[in-house]
């Protein structure tokens, strides 16, 4: 993948984490998804609109269209991940070939300006592409919509080792006294747990390998700015330092290290654990300057004649997500549109050995990133875990 188009999209997430991170309530957000469509609509785009996006971009908007296509198409070779696109445009809008031609490959589709059939076929199109876990397209098409593109990626992983099911006797903390569905495991490898130093303190990281090339990373720290410095850790932007090598005592949150008899001489990580499930669905109208929308949503005039020679302005973007992480794996789905208007026996314990235990107790942050390029896919945060059902 293209180094540039990457950070660009780590920092963009980085941004939104920040705001659409309130602790309020668990969410979820891709800007993998939002970011190539900012960039083919930013190659149509001219005047103040063109400046914004490509400010919100993070690269020239000139190179914009070459860049959304190029990572699309990255995004399509790794493995567990669906990506793909969708233009769908009113009868009669003349579109300039050198914007249609620098597209992505996606599916064309035709707005027959009766509301109802058009939801229907752009719904339809949303759930095939996230396996039916996002049932309706984020955007409504209303009697001034002209133009609808939309992005959908899904990302289906299984962990290389999965979580043995248990139900912990929470005491302590926002969680205290819930039947929470609680998920273990142990390994000898410790340092899948790191600590890492961020402007908002110490974060504690809890590397979840999966068998795609994807891996998630459970993210705990004091409340604010946490996110941010998980991001910016897993995606290898700040150094973070391994079990292995941190002090004995507790040098990270919900961390503890210390030395323990064993029946092995190998070290020993337990990790404990919740299911969860978040959804969102955000407005990207409602924060229109994070994401170079301001004066590109403003429908007094066109910004966009290099799509059509129709003025043409944003009159919706949203984005609806999901991720699920559970005892086997996890998954994330998002879909994001822009429409334009006019988750025995006890051996003999012969040796000492060193043993950290992490506890995700407490409301947490997960990033999913692409192992070999460090490109974050998803981002979110959990405020509730799932509930033992029955």
């Amino acid at each position: 993948m293209d180094d540039a188009a990457v950070r660009a999209v780590g920092r963009l997430t980085t941004r939104w984490a920040a705001r659409a991170v309130t602790g309020e309530r668990g969410t979820v957000l891709t800007a993998a998804g939002v970011w190539p469509l900012l960039a083919l609509l930013a190659d149509g785009a001219d005047g103040p609109a063109r400046a914004e996006l490509a400010e919100a971009l993070g690269i020239p908007a000139g190179s914009a269209a070459r860049a959304a296509r190029d990572l699309l198409g990255a995004l399509a070779g790794v493995r567990g991940l669906e990506a793909a696109t969708g233009l769908w445009t009113r009868a009669g809008l003349p579109l300039e070939e050198p914007w249609r031609v620098r597209l992505p490959e996606g599916a064309r589709g035709v707005l027959s300006g009766d509301a109802e059939s058009d939801a229907g076929t752009l719904d339809a199109w949303a759930s095939e592409r996230t396996g039916g876990l996002i049932e309706r397209m984020p955007v409504a098409v209303r009697r001034d919509t002209l133009l609808v593109l939309a992005s959908a990626l899904a990302l289906r992983l299984k962990w290389i080792r999965p979580f043995s099911p248990w139900c912990p006797e929470l005491t302590e903390g926002p969680w205290a006294g819930r039947e929470v569905s609680g998920l273990y495991r142990e390994t000898a490898l410790l340092d899948r747990v790191r600590v890492a130093r961020t402007p908002a303190g110490p974060v504690t990281l809890l590397e979840v390998v999966g068998d795609t090339g994807v891996d998630v990373h459970l993210v705990l720290g004091e409340p604010g700015e946490v996110l941010a410095g998980g991001i910016a850790a897993a995606t290898r932007t700040i150094p973070a330092t391994g079990a292995s090598l941190l002090p004995e005592g507790e040098p990270g949150p919900g961390l503890s290290i210390g030395t323990v008899a064993s029946g092995s001489r190998e070290p020993r990580l337990s990790v404990e654990t919740v299911a969860f499930s978040v959804d969102a669905d955000h407005d990207l109208l409602g924060q229109a300057a994070l994401f170079g929308l301001g004066s590109a949503s403003d429908v007094r005039s066109g910004h966009f004649p290099g799509i059509s020679g129709t003025p043409l302005a944003v009159g919706s973007a949203r984005q609806v997500a999901v991720a699920r992480f559970d005892a086997e794996g996890f998954e994330a789905t998002a879909v994001t549109a822009a429409g334009l208007a006019a988750g025995c026996a006890e051996p003999r314990l012969a040796y000492r050995v060193r043993h950290a235990e992490v506890r995700f107790h407490r409301p947490f942050g997960f990033v999913a990133v692409h192992r070999t390029s460090r490109l974050v896919l998803a981002a979110g945060w959990v405020n509730d875990p799932a509930i033992v059902s029955g």
